[in-house]
């Protein structure tokens, strides 16, 4: 099937061919690196990582470009506020953000261009756009015409004439309209300064996108996108900055992401509950993290809670133990395709489920990348398969190794699966305290205690009280460990606990 996406520009769904046979170019709003990456960027970046996969998942190559703000009037004044460069201070947290997508788990774009050293691709379309009857020069600033673009507002649905009506011209603004916005800023103290031909200053801030863009992936291009708030001015700007400059097309499809809240409220400084990436993967593990934000459609307001990542720790478990149990079963398979002559009934009709996976995968993945349902469908591939391993006895090795590798594909796409990238330690470190507290309960010691080796030991005083018939202890201990977070499963080989 043919991937449709919501189109913001033609406000529904179109059907999505790129230009290029098979290649996918998509630019995305990156981050103004003034602080730390926090979770309003993950949510972003983790929606766009999972089309970006989806589009490789259908046989595409992508060229996925994705800015670095490194000059801004926010960076700017907490350098100066430091008494440091602001160069040097962008440097630092550009580092530190990109670090902290990585240990979130998110593949990195192919390109980070940065605004400082895109200056000249910026000049070049400042001058374009004067020359093209769009732009002016007001003593050593360059703004854009609003009024000479006829289609301003078509991205974004505004309407001029209202627009101007709450629209105003700031102090030391020589607007020839209070809507035009500043494609230069002519220097001043305490700023970076560049050379150009309108005299000593810097790029207005949308006027970097426009220019990136369009010298990496050309003038018209396959997807540009970011959060729902830079819809308008910030795209909207974009579209008319590159196409009155190019006379041509900019981006054929503008996706737009839903904007995250905490526990029902807006993130923002004002309520001081904006959260760090790095401060929250000291508490949770990155895929239950990635997996939040990727359950999420993207164009969907999701709401953050511990409880909601509750919720999704115990779903990401039920994904990992078929995952095991499949991998366990696969072990002999012969590395051949499945031979459906060999298959016993059971097993057909397994066979058959897993396409049934697969097509509600993609089928849901082809409608606008709905993740939600794209869950929904390997949630219902773990009750049939565990329903399956009930039924049938040593199932053939290679039709579970055909489920495993379906299973696998289609949850990469939704970022699972990876290897961990940082441990939530203090989760963890809280797990431990509390195990080794209920060793001691049963006069249990460790001189090199873990979590894996408590949890041995308590096993076996588990299996003690059992022959002693204590039954009362045993079913302490099962009960301690489920309170942990442990469940215990009692085989023919003895008993295991599993994380639940």
């Amino acid at each position: 099937m043919t991937v449709h996406i919501y189109n913001t520009l033609t406000r529904k769904k179109d059907p999505f061919t790129s230009i290029e046979p098979g290649r996918v170019k998509m630019y995305v709003c990156g981050m103004t690196v003034y602080s730390d990456a926090h979770i309003g960027h993950a949510r972003t970046y983790v929606a766009f990582d999972v089309i970006r996969r989806y589009f490789e998942y259908k046989g595409n190559t992508v060229l996925y470009v994705q800015n670095i703000t490194d000059v801004d009037d926010k960076i700017i004044a907490a350098a100066n506020k430091q008494g440091i460069d602001p160069l040097t201070y962008s440097k630092q947290f550009t580092d530190r953000c990109l670090a902290d997508l990585d240990t979130l788990g998110v593949r990195r774009a192919d390109l980070y261009p940065k605004a400082s050293e895109t200056i000249p691709e910026m000049i070049q379309m400042i001058e374009q756009i004067i020359q093209n009857d769009h732009g002016y020069v007001a003593d050593g600033d360059v703004y854009f015409s609003v009024e000479s673009f006829s289609d301003y507002g078509k991205l974004s649905g505004q309407n001029i004439t209202e627009m101007k009506k709450g629209a105003r011209i700031e102090p030391g603004e020589q607007k020839r309209n209070p809507l035009d916005f500043a494609l230069w800023k002519k220097a001043k103290p305490g700023e970076p300064v560049w050379q150009s031909p309108w005299g000593p200053g810097r790029p207005g801030w949308h006027i970097e996108c426009s220019a990136m863009s369009c010298s990496i992936l050309g003038p018209t291009f396959d997807i540009h996108g970011g959060g729902m708030d830079l819809q308008f001015p910030h795209h909207e700007n974009e579209v008319a900055q590159a196409q009155a400059a190019t006379g041509q097309q900019f981006a054929r499809f503008w996706m737009h992401i839903g904007l995250l809240t905490i526990n029902g409220e807006k993130m923002s400084k004002s309520l001081g509950n904006i959260i760090n990436i790095k401060d929250l993967l000291h508490r949770w593990d990155a895929e239950v993290l990635r997996m939040f934000f990727a359950q999420a459609h993207y164009r969907s307001p999701p709401d953050f809670s511990e409880k909601a990542l509750t919720d999704v720790e115990k779903g990401r478990e039920r994904l990992y133990r078929v995952k095991e149990r499949l991998q366990e079963f696969a072990q002999g398979a012969s590395g051949k395709e499945v031979s459906q002559a060999s298959l016993q009934d059971l097993e057909h009709q397994y066979l058959l489920t897993i396409k049934e996976m697969q097509c509600e995968f993609e089928a849901a993945m082809d409608d606008d990348f709905n993740t939600p349902k794209a869950f929904a469908s390997l949630f219902e591939f773990v009750n049939k398969s565990n329903r399956f391993f009930e039924q049938q006895q040593n199932p053939n090795p290679d039709l579970c190794q055909y489920a495993l590798n379906v299973f696998l594909k289609a949850g990469m796409v939704l970022t699972m699966f990876q290897p961990q990238t940082h441990p939530p330690l203090k989760k963890q470190q809280d797990v431990l305290t509390a195990l080794q507290t209920l060793l001691q309960t049963y006069g249990k010691t460790l001189q090199t205690p873990t979590i894996e080796t408590i949890l041995q030991v308590l096993l076996d005083a588990r299996q003690e009280a059992r022959k002693k018939k204590d039954y009362k202890t045993a079913d302490d201990i099962r009960k301690n460990l489920e309170s942990l977070g442990f469940e215990i499963q009692d085989t023919a080989t003895g008993p295991v606990w599993r994380k639940k």
